[in-house]
């Protein structure tokens, strides 16, 4: 266990030197956004283009795998949003923005570094295809769940516009769009392109979790302890347990393909929850609060399921 805990440890240890060098004042707010806005909207994207323009989409693209992830995803909003609504009595639109904390792990800037650290660089397939749909399926889920509830539409055309607006206006679902429309098409790239990309994909994960830290230091814990610990409950054990007692159990899939579900199941809550809180205006500080405590206990409990995995 303590191996195992020494493999994830690197990954979190940047995103600690980005926290303390803010807290420190060796690095300035705007240039922890400066390196997000980077990472988020240009690395990144290079980084998923690539990977999935050349996934062998036949091998890790399996209705098995996604099934054994998403389901758990689904049963976390659900569990979250009911949970938030009648044990913690909060209104609907705070709940379903805590039901999405619940939803959204953090699948890039955690999930494939933390993969690439347990099981190398070949392993991670099945992790890129579960990205590759990861803020479509949540955003979509959520959305339309928060417009369903809030008096801001009950139009099914609305919904769909607002869901189809913040797809298109998202730089990661731009990258992985791209990387289907290469992968599909064969459309061939030029080597001096792809040298390009692959320069700017390889400063994507360090320099992220770097930021990442960054921006988690703005994220102070405060108050909603029980909501919060309740978020981590589901966003670290259940949904792991979900994809594991899928994949194994359920789905039968492969060994490959059950650690890159159960990995990444089992992140901590995204900034992309906190993002679509801040976008309703509503539980923002429960999701700042359950970003920062759930990827400082993701340490332990990563390890855990590391230790569980084949």
């Amino acid at each position: 266990m303590l191996d195992l805990l020494f493999i994830v440890l690197p990954v979190f240890l940047v995103v600690g030197a980005g926290y303390v060098t803010v807290w420190g004042g060796l690095f300035s707010d705007e240039g922890t956004d400066a390196l997000m806005v980077f990472t988020q909207k240009f690395a990144i994207p290079s980084l998923l283009f690539r990977a999935i323009s050349t996934l062998d989409l036949q091998q890790n693209f399996e209705w098995a795998l996604l099934l054994s992830f998403y389901t758990g995803s689904l049963i976390s909003f659900t569990l979250g949003t009911l949970g938030a609504r009648h044990v913690f009595g909060r209104p609907w639109t705070d709940s379903v923005a805590i039901g999405f904390v619940c939803l959204f792990a953090n699948s890039v800037l955690l999930g494939l570094p933390v993969m690439e650290s347990a099981f190398g660089p070949g392993s991670l397939g099945p992790s890129y295809a579960i990205v590759s749909v990861h803020a479509a399926f949540c955003y979509f889920v959520g959305i339309t769940v928060m417009e369903t509830v809030s008096a801001r539409s009950r139009s099914p055309l609305r919904v769909l516009v607002t869901v189809a607006r913040a797809m298109f206006r998202n730089s990661l679902m731009i990258g992985v769009g791209l990387g289907f429309v290469v992968n599909l098409t064969g459309l061939p790239m030029p080597e001096v392109a792809t040298d390009a990309i692959d320069l700017m994909a390889r400063s994507a994960l360090p320099v992220a979790l770097f930021g990442l830290g960054g921006v988690l230091f703005r994220y102070r814990p405060e108050g909603d302890a029980k909501v919060i610990a309740f978020i981590c409950i589901l966003s670290l054990m259940l949904h792991p347990a979900i994809a594991y007692g899928m994949g194994r159990y359920v789905m039968e899939i492969s060994d490959a393909q059950l650690r890159g579900a159960v990995v990444t199941a089992a992140m901590a809550p995204g900034v992309n929850s906190y993002i679509f809180a801040n976008m309703y205006g509503v539980a923002r500080r429960v999701a700042a609060s359950a970003v920062l405590i759930g990827t400082a206990l993701t340490v332990l409990t990563a390890s855990f399921w590391l230790y569980l995995l084949p």
